[in-house]
């Protein structure tokens, strides 16, 4: 019983060393100043990729678009019918 006992600690301990480990990594991948300086400077090329990758998803997967937009719509139907909830709290 002691033995599995410090084993399982062992493990959490090497899963937690690893988890930091993923986490450092993770950083150089999360937006920080260099993203967002590369945005300011190259708005006009972000978004260009951008429509471009929208053009392709058109000829390509347009079910995929299609889900897309549905999910949108969705989502704002829900925050619409939360302010107007709230909204009707506060009278």
């Amino acid at each position: 019983m002691v033995m599995e006992v410090n084993k399982l600690i062992a493990e959490l301990e090497e899963v937690k060393e690893k988890n930091k480990i993923l986490e450092e990594q993770l950083k150089k991948y999360q937006n920080n100043k260099h993203h967002i300086k590369y945005y300011e400077n190259n708005t006009d090329k972000v978004k260009e990729r951008a429509k471009k990758y929208m053009e392709k998803i058109k000829e390509t997967n347009p079910d995929k678009l299609k889900e897309w937009r549905h999910n949108a719509y969705i989502k704002r139907k829900n925050k619409l019918k939360d302010e107007i909830t709230i909204e009707n709290n506060k009278l």
